[in-house]
């Protein structure tokens, strides 16, 4: 019996990418480096999750010293501008799942190890559509101690809601994230945006472009 759908990464609720990709580029001229990502090579660079491990890697590859801290964090105030200035839109089929889990009285929560300052931002920027009461609880990086793909988040989860695995569906926008939750026992539904579009996810889990509780229940 389904208790909980648990949405994962930022990247389930609205498409962020390739404004977190113009974020970065702002930050990088901001600091008089001659870097600049073009979308197709931060798709790539994706799939190493860490927006400051990424900065290292690339001062690293250029053989360049540079305060990855303070970039990502300009990189971050950058990306609440973008956000500000343009909003979010949910991606296709989050608010009718969300209206259709509260009418059947099923959990929704959302599971991820950003930080809460980007939750703050995401919600923020989708405040027309969702909020924080949306969900019966939002866990951000500071809830354990291994971000993804360990399973830890997901596990703390499955406490905080009192359920088994087998109650679970988890909805993920990467295979890394998604490995998280299939680590954890759960059910599993590959929902990629922009960046996983063409990624491979763990075998035997069913691909989504639009949620829906139908569509959920079929996986």
């Amino acid at each position: 019996m389904l208790r909980a759908i648990f949405f994962g990464s930022v990247g389930t609720l609205a498409e962020t990418s390739q404004l977190q990709c113009q974020a970065f580029n702002n930050a990088f001229d901001e600091a008089g480096l001659d870097w600049f990502w073009k979308p197709n090579e931060y798709r790539e660079l994706l799939r190493e999750p860490g927006g400051v491990k990424r900065i290292r890697a690339e001062a690293k590859r250029r053989n360049q010293s540079v305060d990855a801290e303070n970039i990502h964090a300009r990189k971050v105030a950058h990306f609440y501008d973008l956000v500000t200035a343009k909003g979010l839109v949910p991606r296709p089929g989050v608010v009718e799942t969300l209206e259709w889990a509260r009418a059947e009285g099923v959990m929704v929560s959302w599971v991820t190890t950003t930080g809460c300052d980007t939750i703050d931002l995401i919600l923020m920027g989708l405040r027309n559509s969702l909020s924080a009461s949306s969900f019966s609880f939002i866990l951000d990086a500071t809830a354990v101690k291994l971000p993804k793909p360990a399973p830890d988040i997901y596990c703390h989860a499955l406490k905080l809601a009192g359920i088994g695995p087998d109650n679970a569906i988890a909805i993920e926008d990467t295979p890394e994230s998604a490995n998280a939750s299939l680590s954890a026992g759960i059910k599993t539904v590959a929902f990629p945006g922009w960046a996983a579009a063409e990624r491979r996810f763990p075998q035997g889990i069913k691909s989504l472009d639009v949620l829906s509780a139908e569509a959920l229940f079929s996986c």
